[in-house]
């Protein structure tokens, strides 16, 4: 009877430990790849008995379970069904940011009690903030930006205790802000909702930035105030009314005296001020000639207006605009007061001007906006910026930092941005950018950002078309280098100063890097090969980033779709816009330690260069026939996303 006993108590083990085993974890991932459309790029073997060597997944080194899934930017299409991730009960991380997912997340994800790390963003996930989050005790760092969730917000986030990072960014969640008050919890982004209301007291520590876009959000830490509301002051008791209301009287004619006294003295004040900023202003026209060095000192601070850049209607502390190796320039700050300027641009880092002084000098003024570090600070990067000199860099001239205003002074770029040229208007009359000059740009764009990177030892930070210069004979220039240093992370490039442009990794750590140019560089060239910017591309008219839409186009077979249509009208191009569209898959992977340095995309571009063995002068027809036709270039292999949350 014993031995019964035992067998059965072992038999029962058995099947309670073959319902939650590496072969359960196994099943649940193949249903889940089998629900969604099947990638190309992630093969699982189904002969294997455990799922730990996958492609984006990671088991517990003794149980063999699944811990972590990591499938960015795989190209996932649909929803999650249920009984799938649902059931991978061992589950710490899940990281399906960057793919096409859509409807809402399973109910079953309540059984995740492990999990800490959950990365949704950039799919389009919809419904309403799922009910089982604030049932996910361990949750730590919950990313549901740029979806398509709504509905209100539950106060049950604040069961969440672990939780250090909430970012709900770019969706339709409307409603009031509940009162978050989680300790641990440091980063908050809010912004781009449909939120209503003031900002609960516990969130008011975190910066405007994570608040904006909800136009009828209130109260700090944003500029717009609530309204108040004035209690009406209680009725004074019949005893007591004459006293008071005698006494109120006293403090009203009291209250008037000392009000007419400091109108008085602050109107002598401001008399007295100007009367000594107009004979200081006097005795500077009338007086010395200008210092010899290039470091001009001048009084008065610049600000913008709509018919001139600069005015000197306002005056600041002495100042000093600084002029790099000389300046090549001769004017001062004065003549940049009077100059008449045209706004050239409204960028991520600022708005650029055109000015023309009197002389007939023109030179490109950045005024730069949300600059968070100090005086120091910023002469120290500059001091760095103004020392970096190349034929294919826009070098910064001179600069000027007051309180209020910090701008740069430029060279000139007389035929504008990459940007213009190639997304300006298409019409008939409109030249089209051919190959030849397409590849000129990639050159020395490359040849900028090496230098940038090998010699100078700078990071970018900012790269995309707006900021690649040309001068008339197409000579391209890199701008707007270096300067992320400048702005608060609140406020950087990471999040919407490149957007379209930014790596995968640079949207949580936000932090640039010298791989995350790399990654800008490559939608730079797709930019340049298929004719659209970045946020213009799309599949079944869903919004998706240019690297997602061009490795749609060619994951299964080659389509003629991918390239620019003002391209196809040139002959003998094929084979060269198929080694530069490798060279720019090779460069947006989705793993930084994926792409290669910049010195080997200048390479292998020049190898593409150089392989042309024409005049270097295209033939172009618009008889299809003549050209590319719809000959069918060979295959595009694109080189796989890495997994990274």
């Amino acid at each position: 009877m014993a031995l019964y006993l035992l067998l059965f108590v072992f038999l029962l083990f058995s099947s309670c430990a073959a319902a939650d085993s590496p072969a359960d974890d196994k099943q649940a991932l193949l249903r889940f790849l089998s629900a969604v459309h099947r990638p190309a790029r992630v093969q699982w073997n189904a002969s294997s008995s455990t799922p730990c060597s996958w492609v984006g997944v990671v088991c517990d080194s003794v149980s063999f379970r699944v811990v972590e899934l990591h499938l960015p930017g795989v190209g996932l299409v649909g929803s999650i069904p249920p009984s799938t991730i649902g059931r991978l009960t061992q589950l710490r991380v899940i990281s399906l940011r960057s793919n096409l997912l859509s409807g809402p997340l399973p109910d079953d994800f309540a059984n995740l009690k492990l999990l800490r790390s959950l990365y949704i963003q950039h799919n389009l996930v919809s419904g309403g903030f799922p009910a089982f989050i604030p049932s996910l005790p361990r949750l730590t760092r919950l990313d549901f930006s740029f979806n398509r969730f709504s509905g209100r917000v539950p106060f049950a986030v604040n069961n969440l205790t672990h939780l250090t990072g909430l970012f709900l960014q770019n969706n339709s969640f409307s409603g009031a802000i509940p009162a978050i008050d989680i300790p641990g919890l440091t980063s908050l982004n809010l912004s781009n909702n449909q939120f209503n209301g003031s900002v609960p007291r516990p969130l008011q520590r975190f910066p405007a930035e994570a608040f904006t876009g909800n136009v009828d959000l209130c109260g700090p830490p944003l500029p717009v105030l609530c309204n108040p509301f004035f209690p009406s002051p209680p009725a004074p008791s019949p005893s007591s009314s004459q006293p008071q209301a005698s006494h109120r009287r006293r403090l009203s004619r009291a209250a008037i005296i000392v009000i007419v006294i400091l109108c008085a003295l602050l109107f002598l004040l401001l008399l007295l001020a100007v009367l000594l900023l107009c004979l200081r202003r006097r005795q500077s026209r009338a007086g010395t000639a200008k210092p010899p060095t290039r470091v001009v000192e001048a009084v008065g601070g610049p600000s913008s207006s709509k018919d001139e850049f600069l005015s000197s209607g306002q005056e600041a502390e002495r100042n000093k605009l600084v002029f790099f190796n000389g300046g090549g320039y001769s004017f001062d700050l004065e003549d940049l007061l009077r100059a008449s300027a045209e706004v050239l641009g409204k960028g991520s880092v600022g708005t650029s001007y055109k000015a023309v002084l009197e002389e007939g000098t023109t030179v490109v003024v950045k005024r730069l906006k949300d600059v968070a570090v100090g005086k120091r600070e910023f002469e120290a990067q500059m001091e760095v910026l103004g020392r970096i000199q190349h034929t294919n860099l826009v070098p910064i001239r001179a600069y000027y930092y007051s309180k209020d205003e910090k701008l740069l002074v430029l060279d000139y770029m007389q035929a504008g941005s990459l940007s213009s040229l190639l997304h300006g208007s298409r019409g008939s009359g409109r030249t089209p950018l051919d190959w030849d000059s397409r590849m000129k740009i990639a050159v020395h764009s490359a040849r900028g950002l090496t230098h940038l990177h090998e010699t100078a030892k700078t990071v970018h930070g900012n790269i995309k078309a707006s900021n690649v210069l040309l001068r008339p004979n197409l000579d391209a220039c890199v701008s707007d280098f270096g300067l992320s240093p400048l702005f608060s992370n609140a406020t950087t490039p990471p999040t919407a100063r490149v957007a379209g442009y930014r790596a995968p990794e640079v949207m949580e750590t936000r932090k640039v890097t010298y791989k995350s140019d790399v990654y800008s560089f490559g939608v730079l060239l797709l930019e340049l090969l298929t004719g659209k910017s970045p946020n213009q591309a799309s599949l079944n008219d869903q919004g998706i980033d240019l690297p997602r839409w061009v490795q749609s186009v060619v994951r299964e077979e080659w389509t003629a779709e991918v390239f620019d249509a003002e391209l196809m009208r040139y002959q003998n191009i094929e084979e060269e816009m198929v080694q530069l569209l490798q060279v720019a898959m090779a460069c947006v992977a989705t793993m930084p330690d994926q792409r290669p340095q910049i010195r080997d995309v200048l390479r292998m571009i020049e190898d593409i260069n150089r392989a042309d063995t024409d005049d270097g002068q295209r033939q172009s027809s618009d008889d299809k026939s003549k050209g590319s036709g719809g000959r069918t270039p060979p295959e595009v292999r694109t080189p796989p996303a890495g997994a990274t949350p």
